[in-house]
């Protein structure tokens, strides 16, 4: 974005015109306008989007008006409404779009955020003394996120309720004077009018850069209560039943992928490293040792987030076992990630793994991951080439607001060839505690290698960040791949603790 721009005049001066709705039009409109809400939530129980209200401003008591409006005429039961006040300590503990993440509304209902993402960062600005660098590196987020909902099938209506401030001095002195409305007035509301152009500049520059062609600012002049309402509720509406009426879009066929592999990353994979059993035994128990003290340690300092993926029989779960050996229980908690339920088909693929990052203090393993985007569900056609080619874009921003927030971020991919892989499916056969390893779909699956090898390539190249880069493990020597990690892992933590 660059450097915040200072606006002589904010975008908010074109609406601040005075407008009004007569108590006579109100009245009038009510019933049609009520019914037509109630009918458009029962259409849109039936739709695979979600319908996600954001209502944010400088008018606080409007905002909880608004909300009162929305429960009385529309069925509060297929309202998801969340009230984003400042950061409990448990929010605060971890990234600061966690909070959001969990209260997505699934497919078919509407989620109403009040407050939310913009006007945090606003607070964080103006009232808690923050950069302009800080405020630029959420503006980013937030164009982030709203890309990846509305890429996502997400149907956003962002609402700004605008006060001019010589409303916003008087509705604070008449509040002083009426019982009724006292209770919506919080010393935080004289603080913001205290510093009502300083928030406008910012809000103004703020809505103009996150005002994109697909997640548009909706500003409404809110001082008249009826002109306020109807704005909010037919925008609303209009929304929600253009999208229902739309003709659903013919989901394409994943195209095949070339045959030939093209060179990448894990061309340069040296699959020929090994260890011999005595030195593994030794450094595998000097690292466990390591890991133990350095987890310990970072005990309600920061988090840790282990993801692995790799070749069906790579050795990820080996792995994982000898990570959890070296700690305590109550420090770490694995994750294996398979199909999702039907729950989890009715929100963002990210959903999921948002509601799983961990508070301050512990670790989190997951056995596959978020990657599944852009590597079964690319190779599978389970997601559209638009879906998952967006898909890196998404991911990079998830990552990058988890290595901001301080956690600590290990990424693998456990490589091994064909024919190593081959070897293990037979091992596995022979044992009995091991065959429920081995199914139909894991041969099925190597038959696509060259498909999955070109999506790892490109995978490996596109998500490897400087916050977040990749650990490509050469794994056809398990003892070599459990050490690789290991050492990875603790050098990450040495890192993070200051160790040396």
């Amino acid at each position: 974005m660059g450097k915040i721009k200072k606006r002589v005049r904010s975008i908010f001066e074109n609406f601040e015109v005075g407008n009004k709705v007569s108590k006579q039009e109100y009245e009038e409109v009510i019933p049609s306008l009520r019914m037509d809400l109630v009918n458009m939530q029962y259409d849109l129980k039936d739709c695979d989007f979600q319908v996600l209200v954001l209502i944010a401003g400088n008018n606080r008591k409007a905002a909880n008006e608004v909300l009162d409006i929305l429960h009385e005429w529309m069925d509060a039961r297929y309202l998801d409404t969340h009230v984003f006040l400042a950061p409990k300590q448990e929010e605060l503990e971890h990234p600061s779009y966690w909070r959001y993440w969990r209260a997505m509304p699934p497919s078919g209902r509407i989620g109403i955020f009040v407050g939310g993402w913009i006007i945090r960062a606003l607070a964080e600005r103006v009232l808690e003394d923050g950069s302009d660098e800080i405020l630029e590196s959420r503006i980013e987020h937030m164009k982030a996120l709203e890309k990846c909902l509305v890429n996502n099938n997400t149907e956003l209506i962002k609402l700004w309720l605008h006060v001019p401030k010589n409303e916003a001095k008087k509705n604070l002195k008449n509040a002083k004077k009426d019982p009724d409305s006292e209770p919506y007035i919080r010393q935080r509301d004289w603080e913001i009018y205290e510093r009502y152009d300083k928030i406008i500049s910012y809000a103004s520059d703020v809505i103009t850069e996150t005002g994109t062609r697909h997640a548009p600012w909706e500003i409404i002049e809110s001082s008249n209560q009826r002109h306020r309402n109807l704005s909010v509720l037919r925008t609303i509406l209009d929304t929600v039943s253009k999208r229902i009426d739309a003709p659903r879009a013919q989901r394409e066929d994943n195209p095949t992928s070339p045959k030939r592999v093209s060179k990448g990353a894990l061309n340069k994979v040296d699959l020929n490293s090994s260890i011999d059993t005595k030195e593994y035994s030794k450094q595998l128990e000097d690292l466990q040792a390591k890991l133990n003290r350095l987890a310990i340690k970072a005990r309600d300092k920061f988090s840790t987030v282990l993801m692995f993926e790799g070749w069906d029989a790579a050795g990820k779960g080996g792995v994982i076992r000898r990570i959890t050996k070296a700690m305590f229980a109550e420090d770490y908690h694995v994750i294996s990630i398979a199909a999702p339920t039907s729950e989890e088909k009715k929100h963002h693929y990210l959903w999921r793994f948002w509601r799983q990052i961990p508070r301050d203090g512990k670790m989190v393993i997951f056995d596959r991951s978020w990657y599944g985007r852009v590597l079964v569900e690319r190779v599978e056609g389970f997601a559209t080439k638009e879906e998952w080619q967006n898909a890196y874009y998404e991911i990079n921003d998830f990552e990058k607001q988890l290595v901001e927030h301080g956690i600590v971020l290990c990424k693998f991919w456990l490589h091994i060839d064909p024919e190593e892989q081959i070897r293990r499916f037979k091992a596995r056969e022979k044992i009995g505690y091991k065959k429920h390893k081995i199914t139909d779909e894991d041969y099925r699956n190597r038959e696509k290698w060259d498909q999955y090898s070109i999506a790892v390539n490109e995978m490996v190249e596109r998500t490897s960040t400087t916050e977040a880069p990749w650990n490509l493990v050469p794994a056809n020597d398990k003892k070599w791949a459990r050490i690789k990690v290991l050492e990875t892992v603790v050098n990450a933590l040495k890192e993070r603790l200051k160790e040396h």
